[in-house]
């Protein structure tokens, strides 16, 4: 039988997030969350686990849903840190200078933390999240990496900042995590050049699947990955396309500018002995 949306929308919200992970990033001792749009208490088109307050959402639900992650990472919702995302490549280094308040009024697209029980965020609908982390000193980063972050060079700028903080790339997991793929992401001519040109010799646009072409996000930022120094088995694709799975992923080109928010976290751990 045929279950209503109502009726789907509330047996969501009864399971809790269900976020994916990462078994690199897993059997590496890394809480991390890539978390899906179930969970939540969230409705409409933010049903149900909408974990931003800037699309519209009723904020006491937001709080709710952030509450929600937060307990699943095993932390307080005051510690999860995230920016102010531009689609630019301006990277913070959490301290403990540094307030919730301050960090999510700046403008940066990646967050780096090495010490403290503070989980590294990013919030997507459709965009690429990756999450790094050195298996030696338990330093971690969160990237938010759309096409403009892509070209702006959003991940190996970094890189080249935790190797500038001591951690060496040999060293690093990273995982991609949900975002729009590239049966879904058609774009333009001069978008398709702009990501073959940051990647060249990886092949990332096919032409086989519409009359525009179609660029792979994932092959790209994997591109992108060895050119800073890892090699392939330090690399993991979680899967997911937010725009072909609306069971569970919400998708800015699917439903517009009021699309929920996922969220994806990673925390740093003690370093290895």
């Amino acid at each position: 039988m045929r279950i209503s949306p109502q009726k789907s929308n509330i047996a969501r919200v009864q399971l809790g997030p269900s976020p994916i992970i990462s078994p690199k990033l897993e059997a590496a001792g890394f809480r991390h969350a890539f978390f899906t749009s179930v969970g939540g208490v969230s409705s409409g088109p933010f049903a149900t686990l909408n974990l931003s307050n800037s699309v519209g959402d009723l904020p006491a639900n937001v709080a709710q849903n952030l509450s929600r992650a937060a307990d699943w990472l095993g932390i307080d919702a005051a510690n999860l840190f995230w920016a102010s995302q531009t689609h630019g490549k301006e990277v913070i280094v959490l301290d403990s200078a540094l307030s919730v308040e301050s960090v999510r009024s700046t403008c940066a697209d990646a967050i780096i933390a090495s010490t403290g029980h503070w989980a590294c965020c990013v919030r997507t609908a459709d965009c690429v999240p990756v999450l790094v982390a050195d298996r030696v000193s338990g330093r971690v980063a969160a990237i938010h990496a759309g096409w403009r972050g892509i070209v702006a060079g959003i991940l190996p700028q970094t890189i080249a900042r935790l190797n500038q903080l001591g951690t060496r790339s040999d060293q690093l997991i990273a995982a991609i995590g949900p975002h729009i793929r590239e049966r879904a992401f058609e774009v333009s001519e001069d978008v398709c050049r702009l990501i073959g040109d940051v990647t060249p010799h990886v092949c990332v646009v096919r032409r086989d699947l519409g009359a525009r072409p179609h660029v792979s996000l994932a092959k790209s930022l994997g591109g992108q990955l060895r050119m800073v120094g890892l090699r392939n088995d330090q690399v993991d694709d979680v899967g997911g396309c937010t725009f072909e799975e609306s069971d569970r992923f919400f998708s800015y080109r699917r439903l517009g500018p009021t699309s929920g928010r996922h969220l994806h976290a990673i925390l740093p751990r003690e370093a290895e002995p």
